[in-house]
């Protein structure tokens, strides 16, 4: 685990992280920029107010991310199980194929 140094909001912080330093300070840095953004936007904005928006930006992301990730989870489980019955059915349709020539009653 590495100590960073990082600031956001112009709050210097230093945090153990197993993350690559460079990963944690260019994450900093965005939400840094993400701040300086909702601050700038107009209106008086606190540093503590545009954290909060900022971290709702965040969440509200992550939670959709994570949705579209489990709707595809279970769209791909769908797939496969379709798959799989395709797959058994094209074994059974082979099986009835080989009887066929085997026994004559079919002209291929």
């Amino acid at each position: 685990m590495e100590k960073v140094k990082i600031t956001i909001a112009g709050v210097p912080y230093i945090i153990a992280t197993d993350n690559n330093p460079e990963y944690t300070v260019n994450l900093a840095k965005e939400i840094e920029e993400k701040i300086n953004l909702i601050m700038s936007a107009g209106g008086f904005v606190s540093p503590t107010q545009a954290t909060v928006l900022a971290l709702l930006e965040y969440a509200d992301e992550a939670k959709k991310l994570s949705e579209s990730s489990e709707n595809m989870k279970h769209q791909l489980k769908e797939y496969l199980a379709d798959a799989a019955q395709a797959k058994s059915e094209r074994d059974m349709l082979r099986r009835e194929l080989a009887k066929l020539k085997k026994n004559g009653n079919g002209e291929f």
